[in-house]
């Protein structure tokens, strides 16, 4: 089964406002076994964990930049230990990333800025990730960055990663939902989580670009800090940038 593209905006109003639950079941129910959850931080494995109580065919996959905390690879065997689940890893491409260190050393996005570096080492893997699905699911929030999720809709058709190939849709079933109610979720279900949310990391990416942040700080200040905060996206959500 699939949704009638030609309706999804019908689908996306009438699922607007409802539970991140019923949301998921409806991917799972469309899309599976060809649906898979993009999976990094707290919010994603929210998702893995109702998926994982909805049941279905569902794949979760991660995107190993080489650049990520020791905390975050033990958090995502964690994951993988709790739910019993296979994470599909997809590393950049070892050429692209020894050209990029060769021309232009290991720090080079604190110059010239994060997007080349996020290109090759998950934008492109992302491709890859995504080649083989009809459908995928992120755990975007429309409270975590006001300049480019803001609008963020429960279910679309994917505006970054479409293709003539194929049509790709995507979920963002936590769209509606506040950091506090993620980490309710949590806390109530005893999810597994990365260890830096206990020390100040609140959105956790590549660890030379995350820091944590101060109380009363936005969520999404602590990475790529030396850039324009408004604009904060790497590539993977590239199409909410207007």
């Amino acid at each position: 089964m699939a949704l009638d593209i030609e309706k999804l905006g019908a689908v996306a109003a009438e699922y607007a406002h409802k539970d991140p639950r019923d949301i998921l079941a409806l991917a799972i129910r469309e899309y599976s076994p060809d649906i898979a959850i993009s999976f990094s931080g707290a919010e994603d494995v929210v998702l893995v964990d109702m998926a994982a109580k909805i049941g279905g065919k569902f794949r979760v996959f991660s995107l190993d930049t080489g650049r990520l905390h020791p905390e975050t690879y033990q958090f995502i065997e964690k994951v993988r230990n709790h739910y019993g689940i296979a994470v599909e890893t997809f590393f950049p491409d070892p050429e692209a990333v020894q050209k990029l260190v060769r021309e232009k050393g290991l720090f080079s996005f604190y110059k010239d800025g994060h997007k080349e570096c996020c290109g090759i080492r998950k934008v492109e893997p992302l491709v890859r990730a995504l080649k083989p699905l009809r459908g995928w699911v992120t755990g975007q929030r429309r409270d975590q960055s006001p300049g480019t999720r803001a609008e963020v809709p429960v279910v679309q058709l994917d505006p970054t990663f479409k293709s003539v190939e194929r049509v790709l849709v995507k979920f963002n079933p936590l769209a509606n939902w506040s950091s506090k109610e993620v980490w309710a979720y949590i806390r109530e279900n005893d999810v597994p989580y990365n260890p830096l949310h206990d020390r100040g990391f609140v959105s956790i990416g590549c660890e030379p670009c995350t820091r944590p942040v101060n109380p009363g700080q936005h969520e999404r200040e602590g990475r790529w800090w030396w850039e324009e905060e408004t604009m904060k996206e790497c590539g993977l959500h590239s199409g909410n940038v207007k």
